[in-house]
């Protein structure tokens, strides 16, 4: 194929009014969620489409106060040149070409996830077949997948129990909360989780405030003795309890507690991907097609994980369209088929309000009892809702801000 144009939107969902969550020593105020749109055609008039990802802290590397928009800029002047009439048959020459930009790893690792999914979307319909298919490339496929709904942002320990209980009443199979209210509030919010739901139910601790918390933090010692107490109440796993970084501080916490730890989100690139999973620390391994160089990315690490003690579990927590590109991976992935779904909304069950997550896609997911249905038509398998493009207009400035006790 040959691609005649690439271009990027940066949109926005407002939250209004904005929210306030207080967490220990602090305050987080969300203010909209803004999401960069990739669309890729080619010179036969196909077109494919893609999220894109980009990490803050990857653009605030890269840029002066960035933003999304400053990464769809970048992914228009920078990239875009590199892979334009260029005879492309293969994902791989796609990434040869996008190497030519010559941007930081980290940076590259996101800028050309979105091109590697769009090609994959236009080769499915080239072929007439799902991306799913493609990847598993013969092998068997699970398009029935299981979903854990993450939610849980920084509230009252009742409230995080009601929120869980309100999830699994949508029959979801699991639910992941983000603690960080203090250590005793922390343990007391698993008990009374674990108290709402009944022992059947997955429970997820997102645990990465634990090292955010500036003067708060949460000491190596303090982590170890909180997730052994928490061990009581089964939680299913333990993700990003120490920095990311920190791969020592990952295998000593693993050796001195009984919960399953897991991590990847803020990897840089696939190659960090099994950097980490080669610690042995992790149970889990989360990439995501929209940050670790795409489908191409993330079937590196995914191949990596077969017949390890680690299983690839994508994180996932953007659009439905996001949640459809992990759902074909997931669907291809010889030993994964459990999915991150973020549930938001206004509702019990919602974090907060986020409908261009939905209304990007001109059809609704097929979800009944937490169960995916992964699209089965050619490529993706959806259609995009090109009115997004006017009805979420790009409102500058952050989309979150955190606010600490000593500001």
């Amino acid at each position: 194929m040959r691609i005649s144009d690439v271009s990027a939107h940066t949109l926005s969902s407002p939250i209004d009014p904005p929210q306030e969550r207080h967490f220990l020593g602090g305050m987080r105020r969300l203010l909209k969620r803004d999401v960069v749109l990739v669309i890729v055609e080619t010179a036969d008039g196909a077109v494919g489409y893609a999220p894109a990802g980009a990490s803050s802290s990857a653009m605030r590397e890269y840029f002066d106060d960035a933003s999304h928009s400053d990464f769809a800029d970048l992914l228009e002047s920078e990239v875009a040149p590199h892979v334009l009439g260029e005879a492309i048959e293969t994902a791989a020459d796609l990434h040869e070409l996008v190497e030519k930009a010559e941007l930081p790893a980290f940076l590259e690792s996101q800028a050309v996830a979105p091109l590697d999914i769009a090609f994959y979307d236009l080769l499915g319909k080239e072929r007439g077949a799902p991306v799913y298919d493609l990847l598993a490339d013969g092998g068997e496929v699970t398009t029935e997948l299981p979903l854990y709904a993450s939610a849980g942002m920084y509230m009252e320990p009742e409230g995080y129990a009601e929120q869980a209980r309100a999830i699994q009443d949508r029959r979801f199979s699991g639910y992941k909360y983000r603690p960080g209210i203090g250590i005793e509030e922390d343990l007391r919010t698993l008990r009374l989780i674990r108290e709402a739901v009944g022992p059947e139910m997955d429970v997820m601790i997102d645990a990465h405030t634990w090292w955010k918390l500036r003067d708060h933090s949460y000491t190596f010692e303090e982590v170890v003795d909180l997730v052994n107490r928490m061990a009581e109440y089964d939680p299913y796993w333990l993700e990003e309890p120490v920095e990311p970084a920190d791969y020592d501080a990952y295998r000593r916490l693993a050796d001195a507690v009984e919960v399953p730890l897991a991590g990847g989100e803020s990897e840089e690139t696939p190659d960090g991907l099994v950097a980490l999973a080669e610690t042995g620390a992790v149970s889990f391994l989360q990439g995501d097609v929209r940050h670790h160089r795409g489908f191409t990315g993330c079937w590196a690490a995914v191949q990596f994980c077969l017949g390890r003690d680690v299983t690839f579990v994508p994180h996932q927590f953007g659009t439905n369209l996001g949640q459809v590109a992990n759902a074909h991976l997931t669907a291809a992935a010889p030993e994964s088929e459990l999915l991150e779904y973020p549930v938001f909304g206004d509702d019990t069950a919602g974090m907060y309000p986020f409908p261009l997550a939905e209304e990007i896609l001109v059809d609704p997911l097929d979800i009944e009892d937490g169960v995916l249905t992964v699209p089965d038509g050619p490529g993706l398998g959806v259609e995009v809702d090109m009115d997004v493009l006017e009805r979420y207009p790009h409102i500058e400035g952050p989309w979150t801000e955190f606010h600490y006790e000593a500001d």
